[in-house]
């Protein structure tokens, strides 16, 4: 059974702070499954858009765990092009924006 996105969201953020990172909700979405994207910032300034991995990678093994894959970003605008996409299809998503050298350590990853 998956976790609402809200509870993963708040789930998120308390880790990142609790190891001595910074975690802000950029955009609140639906509470009980809107899609997250996380915006990874390292403390060098590099940035790394992780959104929803694509149904194909869930298995029956996953217990429905949400999992993230990496998009390709070019820059800041490129992210909020992405976002801007994103709303036309779909306006109830998420944006949270971490700062941490692991990001890895906190999202279930594929691929």
């Amino acid at each position: 059974m998956r976790i609402t996105s809200e509870l993963f969201v708040a789930q998120l953020t308390r880790r990142i702070f609790k190891d001595g990172g910074f975690a802000a909700i950029l955009r609140k979405g639906a509470e009980a499954a809107g899609a997250i994207f996380v915006v990874a910032r390292a403390r060098d300034g590099a940035v790394t858009l992780y959104g929803p991995a694509p149904q194909s990678f869930a298995s029956d093994e996953d217990g429905g765990e949400r999992r993230f894959l990496a998009e390709p970003i070019a820059d800041e605008a490129a992210i909020e092009a992405r976002f801007a996409r994103e709303a036309r299809f779909d306006p109830d998503f998420w944006v949270i924006e971490i700062e941490t050298e692991r990001a890895g350590d906190y999202l279930p990853l594929v691929g």
